[in-house]
């Protein structure tokens, strides 16, 4: 029985790639900011090999590293979190997905009209915790949706729980999704449920993502289609708009997920567990929290030791992330960086730098590889690897 882990850090960036610039991102690391914090204290990941990574300069770099490493760098074009999974699961993007910092055209605004029998509020790029400041109470008197944006391939629609009840705003979301296709075609449609009177609305764990299906198989279609496990952890069920999944677990937040992920570890199972911690980036990196995504970081890191403990002789370990949000930055948006790849089993060398990898893609390659199937694309690292 063979199983293999691949955990996504979600938006845990090394620094900034060579095409940072064009992305408005020059200057971006997420980890050397969220390193100086005195919450910062990673001492599992610092012994598997974190600060060994390739251009990494802050930390201190292990001696004998227990995980092999690497960098890696994205070769899609964007830095949005469905091109980054994509990315991870076998598919590069040569074309962003689109965005829309000026608001949607009256076409979208029309159809979310005709759905749901309501009007349209904000219609602009928006923090999702301001937005719901700024709209929420108009929100509540009206029952007017308040559709926003992000520098994301996002369309996101807050509604009060006591408004919308959930499932009628994800009937909204889905119907939307549906229609968003070509030029109009954002990676994600967002419900954003929340609760609270004005001024003290608050966002509920109800959030339910919609992602445009991709484009063709990826390494979770190979190996549910050649009879392996894909069991899903966090929103990656909602990344890959239901594909390629065999069982599912949603999370509230990233306790919840590093328990879900413990508890398929004690399940059996022949195959993958994909898992997404969505909360680096929800919670702290798009809200510029420096210390409050160190403590995350550490709360991982604390939580490591029990799982690599438990792990079986087939296991194998992926850690990595999707991309940047740098939360000292101005900017809370993501940002384009590399970032870090660690692996660790049994059955794995150990202190092994694979250096810098052209793509995300070569995970997908590996893993594959590891169940003997070929790669959708990317190179295969199993042999560098593997005992």
């Amino acid at each position: 029985m063979k199983r293999v882990f691949l955990i996504v850090l979600d938006s845990f960036g090394i620094g900034e790639l060579p095409d940072a610039n064009e992305y408005g991102d020059e200057g971006s690391n997420t980890l050397a900011a969220i390193s100086a914090s005195k919450k910062f204290s990673i001492e599992t990941l610092s012994k598997l090999g974190l600060f060994n990574i390739d251009g990494i300069n802050v930390g201190n770099k292990s001696n004998s590293p227990c995980a092999s490493f690497a960098r890696l760098t994205e070769m899609s074009k964007g830095k949005d979190t469905t091109i980054g999974h994509w990315e991870l699961a076998g598919i590069i993007s040569n074309k962003p997905l689109p965005v829309f910092p000026n608001g949607f055209p009256e076409i979208v605004l029309d159809k979310i009209t005709e759905i749901s029998g309501r009007k349209v509020l904000c219609n602009k790029s928006y923090s999702g915790t301001e937005v719901i400041k700024a709209y929420g109470e108009q929100h509540v008197k009206t029952g007017d949706l308040i559709v926003y944006t992000s520098a994301d391939s996002v369309l996101q629609i807050a509604a009060h729980e006591d408004v919308v009840p959930v499932e009628e705003l994800y009937d909204y979301c889905e119907k939307i999704r549906h229609f968003l296709t070509g030029d109009l075609g954002v990676g994600r449609v967002i419900a954003r449920p929340f609760l609270g009177e004005a001024p003290n609305f608050y966002r509920t764990a109800n959030r339910h993502d919609f992602s445009l299906k991709p484009p063709h198989e990826t390494m979770l279609d190979a190996l549910k289609g050649n009879g392996f496990d894909v069991v899903s952890i966090g929103k990656i069920i909602d990344i890959f708009a239901l594909q390629g999944i065999t069982d599912f677990k949603r999370t509230k937040n990233n306790i919840d997920g590093m328990q879900q992920i413990k508890s398929v570890q004690n399940e059996r199972f022949n195959g993958l567990c994909f898992a997404n911690l969505v909360d680096f980036d929800m919670m702290y990196g798009h809200r510029n929290d420096v210390d409050g995504y160190a403590n995350a970081l550490t709360i991982f890191d604390k939580w490591l030791p029990a799982f690599l403990k438990d792990m079986t002789n087939d296991d194998i370990l992926f850690i990595t992330a999707d991309h940047g949000c740098d939360p000292s930055t101005l900017s809370t948006d993501h940002s384009r960086e590399y970032v870090p790849l660690l692996v660790y089993g049994r059955k794995v060398k150990e202190g092994v730098n694979l250096g810098t990898l052209k793509t995300f893609a070569d995970v997908s390659a590996t893993i594959l590889d590891y169940f003997d199937l070929p790669a959708i694309c990317g190179n295969s690292f199993l042999n560098m690897i593997r005992k």
